[in-house]
């Protein structure tokens, strides 16, 4: 499992990523990262770690940080009868990160592909993304391509929702 940014940033660069990467103080709300902005035009993300009820099926569902998120009519969508934040002990199992660090880039750490991938199809067409290297005391802005390359490269496929 890759703990540390640095360990991450080295995945990306032996794996020939391009991204920029913005340092800033620790971020634990969209509205805290929109003071660390890039100037670059990019989708900031709001990550949301989702289980069913019973905690067997997991999902990391990528949104707008403009966006409030109806859990109970994303269900159906994701084919559960309900849908309720995961744990803080299954975030860091399946994806080593903690609250306030939830991230697209944590996949990296879901080699058993528990975590289905659910992107917003309204944030999808989009060129860059703003997403944190495992922690939330930087940002990385990723071309969409690179990020694809990067689902394909953790075995992630993705799906969309509404």
């Amino acid at each position: 499992m890759i703990i540390s940014e640095q360990e991450f940033l080295l995945f990306l660069n032996q794996n020939g990523f391009r991204y920029e990467r913005i340092e800033h103080p620790a971020v634990f709300t969209c509205a805290e990262s929109e003071q660390h902005r890039p100037q670059t035009p990019a989708i900031s993300t709001k990550n949301l770690f989702l289980c069913d009820k019973k905690a067997r099926r997991f999902f990391l569902a990528v949104t707008s940080c403009q966006k409030t998120v109806d859990l109970a009519a994303l269900a159906p969508q994701f084919g559960v009868a309900h849908l309720r934040f995961g744990s803080e002990e299954n975030l860091y199992r399946l994806l080593g990160v903690t609250r306030g660090s939830v991230t697209m880039m944590a996949l990296a750490n879901d080699a058993s592909h528990q975590v289905e991938l659910w992107m917003d199809a309204e944030i999808w067409p989009g060129e860059h993304f703003l997403s944190h290297p495992l922690v939330n005391t930087a940002t990385l802005v990723l071309p969409k391509a690179e990020l694809v390359r990067f689902f394909a490269l953790t075995g992630h496929e993705f799906h969309l929702f509404k």
